[in-house]
C-alpha cells in the first residue's frame, strides 16, 4: 500500500488519538497525584525527558547531566542533555543516518508549570532550533501522574511533531532543510501544520516502566533509506539499573526496533558525599600562661626550627610551604595550594597547622596563597577564633575573618624553596567528537610533563606526547574555508604529530599594582602556534567583575609539532601575525559565570565570543559559547558561526580525594577558522579566581574539612 493509500487510515487513528488523550488529560487534572522528583525521568529517542518519540513535560533534577546512545533502523544518535536551572534545560545531539548524512542539533525547553496538587507539568520546547533543521520541531506538552506509577502525557507539536495529524493549517512548513545550519530558524517556529501527540507510562516498580504513545512523525527522510513505518504507534519498556543508568527497548511504528542506553550524573552531588581525604590535624588550644612568653623572638635557632617544622607539617597536609614572616603577635604564611579545589579547605588546614607550630604569643594568622609567584589574597584569622570556633558553623568564622588583596603582603620565599622542579609521566586521552565523518575519534598514549620554577615568578614548562593507539590520524579536512586556515589544518597536525611537543614555554607572572596581575609567555604556545603572548588583568578581591587584555604575536608551527615553524601563507589567505582580545569576566550570585572576549581572532576576523557557564561548588562546570565576528555565514562555512559546549570535570569528583586538576572538554559541532582563539597556557583569570571574596564565600563551608 502506498503512503497516499495509507493516509486516510492514519487520519482516522489520529482522531481517535486526539479524543483519547484529551479525555486522559481531563481525568489527570481531576486527580491530585504528584510525580516522584527524586530520580531522573526517562529519556526518549532524542535524549530528552519523554516517552519514546515524543517529549514529556517533566524536568530532570536541577544540575543533572544525561548522556544517551540511541540506535534504530538506519539511525544512530548521541545525545547530551543538561538541566541548566530547575526549569530550563538544553540538549546537544549528533545523529548519523546511514547512507545519507550526519547532523548536529541543539534543543532548549522550559517548564512553565510544575506538577503540584491538581496542576500538571507543562513545558514548551524547541527541537533542533539552530541546526540544519532535519529534526526541527516545536511543542507544548503537559503531563500528569494520575495514580502512583501511572502517568499521562499529551501535547501539540509542529515540524517533526506534526506529520500525519494536521489539526491546523495545511501545506508545507516555512523554509526547508538549512544548507549549512547554525542559524536559529525563527521563521519556522510554531508555524505550519500541527498535530496532537501523547501517551501513557506505567511503572509497577522502581526498576521497570512500560510505555505506549501516539507519535505522528512521518519519518519521511528515514523511510527513503529503508525505515519501515506502518502506523503511528510506539510501545516500549525501560529498565533502570541500580546506579541510575537505563536501558530501553522500543517497538517503533509497527516495523522497527529501537534501543536507548542512558546514564545520568547529578553535578550538585558527589559519588563520595563525605570525601575520602585524610582528616586534618586538630586545633591546639594555648595555655593562657604562655600568651605573653616572647622569649622566642630573640632565639634565631627556635625561629629556624619553627620554619622547618611548619614546612614539614604543611607538607603532610599536601600544602607547599614557601615562606614565613614572624612577629611577636603576628605571623604571615606564604603557601602554595596545589591540592584543594576549594581554597577555604586549604586555609582551614593551614590555620590548624599554624595553631600547633607557632609560638603561643602569636595571635594573628595571615595566610597568603600564591599562584605562580603572585600573591592573590591575604586571609587573616584571629588565633583565639580558631581555637573557639573549630566546631562551630563555618559562617561564624567567616564573619570574623578579614579577606583583602594580597598585593605586597607575602613575605619573601625562604632560601632553598626555589628552584623547584615537578614532572610527571602519565597516560593521556585526546578526544575529537562530532566531525562530519565520524562521531568520535580518540588517541591514547603517554604524556611527559615538566614544570621548572627557577624563581617564584618564572615558570618554564612543557609537555611531550607519544601516541600508543587511536584513530585521530584518520581525521579529514572539513569543507574548504574562505578564511586563512588557522584551525581547519588540524587534521594535518593529528596525522604528522607523533611524538609531539604540545607546548614548551617560558612565562613570567607578576603583580604590577594593587588589583592587577600580569603574564608574559614565550615559546611554543600550543600545538599549532608559537610566538609571544602578553596579558594584563584587573581583578579586585571584593569584586565579581574582572577585566583583562591579551595581545599575541604568533607563527604557525610545523605539522610534525616539533621545533619547526611554517609559512603563515595558506591557500585561502595569510594568517595574521597579531591577534588579541579584551575580556570581561563576571561571577553571578546564582552559580553562573559569564565571559566576553572581544577583539581580533586568529584568522584576522573581528568580533566577540560569549561564554555562559554554570558552576558547582564541587568543581563541575557546564556551559556553552558562541562567537560572532565580521565573517558572514557563507564565508564561515558549515555551522554558520563558531559555537560549542564546554564540560569541566574535576578529578576530585571522580576519585573522592582533593585535587585541583580538572579536564575540560569542548564539544564543537565543527572546528572551523572563524572566531578561533589562541589556546595559550596559564591565562591569569583561571589562576587567581578561586581566591577572591565571592568565590571564597561560596565555598567557605569546607574551611573545617
Amino acid at each position: 500500500m502506498s503512503p497516499e493509500e495509507r493516509a486516510p487510515n492514519r487520519r482516522s487513528l489520529s482522531g481517535v488519538a486526539v479524543g483519547s488523550f484529551a479525555m486522559a488529560l481531563s481525568i489527570a487534572a481531576a486527580l491530585p497525584t504528584q510525580a516522584d522528583e527524586s530520580r531522573p525521568p526517562s529519556l526518549n529517542l532524542y535524549g530528552v525527558p519523554g516517552l519514546i518519540d515524543t517529549p514529556d513535560a517533566a524536568s530532570a533534577p536541577d544540575g543533572m547531566l544525561s548522556y544517551s546512545f540511541v540506535g534504530f533502523a538506519n539511525t544512530r544518535r548521541y545525545n547530551i542533555a543538561f538541566q541548566i536551572t530547575p526549569r530550563l534545560s538544553g540538549a546537544f545531539r549528533y545523529s548519523v543516518l546511514k547512507g545519507d548524512t550526519a547532523d548536529r542539533a541543539f534543543d532548549v525547553r522550559y517548564q512553565l508549570l510544575r506538577e503540584s496538587g491538581w496542576r500538571p507539568d507543562l513545558a514548551i520546547g524547541l527541537q533542533d532550533f539552530m541546526g540544519t533543521g532535519l529534526y526541527s520541531g516545536e511543542y507544548i506538552v503537559a503531563g500528569k501522574t494520575i495514580l502512583p506509577g501511572f502517568r499521562v502525557t499529551g501535547g501539540l507539536g509542529w515540524g517533526r511533531f506534526s506529520g500525519t495529524n494536521p489539526l491546523g493549517a495545511t501545506g508545507t512548513r516555512p523554509g526547508g532543510i538549512l544548507g549549512t545550519g547554525g542559524i536559529p530558524s525563527y521563521n519556522k517556529w510554531f508555524r505550519g501544520p500541527y498535530s496532537a501527540f501523547g501517551g501513557i507510562s506505567y511503572s509497577p516498580s522502581e526498576r521497570l516502566t512500560f510505555k505506549a504513545e501516539y507519535a505522528p512523525d512521518t519519518y519521511t527522510r528515514e523511510v527513503t533509506n529503508g525505515f519501515k513505518r506502518k502506523n503511528d504507534w510506539n510501545f516500549g519498556i525501560d529498565y533502570r539499573f541500580k546506579k541510575g543508568g537505563q536501558l530501553s527497548l522500543y517497538h517503533l511504528h509497527g516495523g522497527e526496533i529501537g534501543v536507548v542506553l542512558s546514564f545520568h550524573s547529578n553535578l550538585r552531588s558527589s559519588p563520595f558525599p563525605g570525601g575520602r581525604e585524610q582528616a586534618p590535624v586538630p586545633v591546639y588550644v594555648r595555655d593562657r600562661a604562655d600568651l605573653n612568653d616572647l622569649g622566642w623572638t630573640t632565639d634565631k635557632r627556635e625561629q629556624t626550627d619553627t620554619r622547618k617544622t611548619m614546612a614539614e607539617a604543611l607538607g603532610r597536609e599536601k600544602l607547599s610551604y614557601e615562606g614565613l614572616k614572624l612577629e611577636p603577635r603576628r605571623a604571615v604564611l606564604r603557601v602554595n595550594n596545589r591540592t584543594y579545589g576549594a581554597a577555604p579547605e586549604a586555609f582551614g588546614r593551614a590555620a590548624r597547622v599554624m595553631s600547633r607550630v607557632l609560638p603561643a604569643s602569636i595571635e594573628e594568622f595571615v595566610i597568603v596563597p600564591m599562584a605562580n609567584g603572585m600573591p592573590t589574597t591575604a586571609v587573616t584569622f584571629r588565633r583565639s577564633d580558631i581555637e573557639t570556633l573549630e566546631n562551630a558553623p563555618a559562617s561564624e568564622l567567616l564573619a570574623r575573618t578579614s579577606i583583602r588583596d594580597g598585593f605586597g603582603a607575602a613575605p619573601p620565599a625562604d632560601a632553598g624553596v626555589f628552584p623547584r622542579l615537578r614532572w610527571s609521566l602519565a597516560p593521556y586521552v585526546s578526544l575529537q567528537v562530532f566531525d562530519p565523518s565520524d562521531p568520535i575519534r580518540v588517541d591514547t598514549g603517554l604524556r611527559f610533563s615538566a614544570n621548572y620554577q627557577p624563581h617564584p615568578n618564572v615558570i618554564i614548562s612543557g609537555s611531550i606526547t607519544k601516541k600508543l593507539a587511536g584513530n585521530l590520524n584518520s581525521s579529514v579536512k572539513v569543507d574548504p574555508t574562505l578564511l586563512p586556515a588557522v584551525r581547519t589544518d588540524a587534521y594535518l597536525y593529528a596525522r604528522q604529530g607523533d611524538p609531539a611537543i604540545e607546548h614548551l614555554t617560558f612565562a613570567y607572572y607578576g603583580r604590577p599594582a594593587p588589583d592587577f596581575y600580569s603574564r608574559v609567555t614565550l615559546g611554543y604556545l600550543e600545538p599549532m602556534y608559537a610566538g609571544a603572548s602578553a596579558e594584563l588583568l584587573w581583578k579586585p578581591v571584593d569584586s565579581r567583575l574582572a577585566l583583562g587584555i591579551e595581545v599575541n604575536a604568533v607563527r604557525p608551527r610545523a605539522f610534525d609539532q616539533l621545533f619547526g615553524l611554517r609559512s603563515p601563507n595558506t591557500a585561502s589567505g595569510r594568517i595574521p601575525a597579531f591577534n588579541g582580545q579584551v575580556s570581561a569576566y563576571y561571577a553571578f550570585r546564582n552559580g553562573f559565570f559569564g565571559q566576553v572576549d572581544a577583539g581580533r581572532f586568529l584568522a584576522g576576523d573581528y568580533g566577540a565570543r560569549f561564554t555562559l557557564m554554570r558552576e558547582f561548588a564541587n568543581g563541575w562546570r557546564v556551559g556553552a559559547y558562541a562567537t560572532f565576528t565580521n565573517v558572514s555565514a557563507t564565508k564561515f562555512g558549515e555551522g554558520s558561526f563558531d559555537k560549542g559546549i564546554i564540560l569541566t570535570i574535576p578529578l576530585s569528583w571522580v576519585i573522592g580525594t582533593p585535587s585541583r586538576k580538572t579536564n575540560t572538554v569542548a564539544l564543537q559541532s565543527l572546528r572551523r577558522d572563524g572566531g578561533a582563539r589562541l589556546d595559550v597556557q596559564g591565562r591569569l583569570y583561571e589562576k587567581i579566581r578561586g581566591y577572591d571574596r565571592p568565590t571564597l564565600e561560596q565555598t567557605w563551608g569546607r574551611v573545617w574539612r
